[in-house]
Parts: C-alpha cells; sequence; structure tokens
C-alpha cells in the first residue's frame, strides 16, 4: 500500500484538569512519538490536560509545535509558554478552520465538548468534501469505543452512510495510529448522499 507521510498532525484533546495520570501519559507518549518521527504538531495552545501533555511530549523531544488560539482563549493561566510558534486568531470558528489548514493528517484524543465539537467538524468536512485528510482517535483505555458504537448504531439506522465510517480510523498506540494516518485513502462514493445514487 502506497504511504504519504503525514508531516503535520493536528491533535484535538482534552484540556480539563485532574484528568487520569495514564491519560496524560499516553499523551505525553504521542507527543514523543510526533517529535522522533519528525512531523510537527498543530493544536490549540494550552498548557493544561492532555493538551499539555502531548505539546511537552513533544517539545521535551525536540519536536515542533504550532499552537493557534482565539482572542477569547488567549489568556495567560491557559497557553503553553514554550511553543514553537503561536497564532492568534479572531473567534473559535477561524482557530478550527486554521488548524484544519494546517494539518495534513488530524489525531483526537480523549476529550469534552471542545474535543468532540472539533472532532465531529472534521468529520463533517470531510464528508461534505472540505478536505481529504485522515482522521484518527487514540482510543486510550477504550476511551473511544461508545464514540464508534454510537457511528455504528447511526449506520445501522441509515442515519450514516456506510461508506462515511471510513472518514476514521482507530488504534489504541501512536506508532499505529499514525501508521494508519500515513497509509490512509479517502472512502469511494462520497457523494452518494448528495446525489441519492
Amino acid at each position: 500500500m502506497e504511504k504519504t507521510f503525514r508531516k503535520h498532525i493536528t491533535v484535538f484533546a482534552g484540556s480539563a484538569d485532574g484528568l487520569p495520570e495514564s491519560h496524560l501519559k499516553a499523551a505525553w507518549h504521542l507527543g514523543a512519538t510526533l517529535a522522533r518521527q519528525e512531523r510537527t504538531m498543530v493544536y490549540g495552545a494550552g498548557s493544561t490536560g492532555l493538551m499539555g501533555a502531548v505539546a511537552d511530549g513533544v517539545l521535551e523531544n525536540k519536536g515542533q509545535v504550532i499552537g493557534v488560539i482565539n482572542d477569547g482563549l488567549n489568556l495567560e493561566h491557559l497557553i503553553h509558554t514554550r511553543l514553537s510558534s503561536l497564532e492568534t486568531v479572531r473567534d473559535i470558528q477561524t482557530r478550527q478552520k486554521r488548524m484544519l489548514d494546517l494539518a495534513d493528517g488530524i489525531i483526537a484524543l480523549p476529550g469534552g465538548y471542545g474535543t468532540y465539537y472539533e472532532t465531529i467538524e472534521a468529520l463533517t468536512w470531510a464528508q461534505i468534501g472540505l478536505h481529504r485528510k485522515p482522521i484518527g482517535l487514540l482510543n486510550i483505555e477504550g476511551y473511544f469505543d461508545p464514540f464508534v458504537k454510537m457511528i455504528e448504531h447511526s449506520i445501522d439506522l441509515a442515519y450514516i452512510y456506510p461508506e462515511h465510517r471510513g472518514l476514521f480510523v482507530v488504534a489504541d498506540e501512536p506508532e499505529a495510529l499514525l501508521q494508519m494516518l500515513d497509509c490512509f485513502i479517502p472512502p469511494k462514493n462520497m457523494n452518494r448522499w448528495l446525489d441519492r445514487t
């Protein structure tokens, strides 16, 4: 299978406090893996939760991190201070678009509403043809099992076309997930939801 090296990886991840230590370690490991593989991380510029842990993993292994933050969240106690570069945009929607524009591939880690929003929007934009970039879920301790089950339930009830399940991949380890992103081939027949063929 032909591979495409995905240099810039946009990461969506939770920023809450008090998260499981095992999740923080897994996020740091993803960051370290990105750095070792000479990939650049793009993310929302946060210093807390999994966002901070994955950025630390990259930076502590001499990798590159691009942060993108919107004016409303550009607060000293939230922003990582050691980023390779930081971009400030006017609002959350522009932030999301910029992170997707910079991406060659996307990885979602466990998170809350913000992470769900970012991941679902990336999937929706892929579904309607705004991008053809691979989206991966790093399934730390089975976190995304209910999400995948919900998608499959929606497919069973015809709310989502079966081929759209191919818009994302899932793996438990960063190395395996990155390899899947490099080997990603967009699903065929993506216009069926529009032309109803």
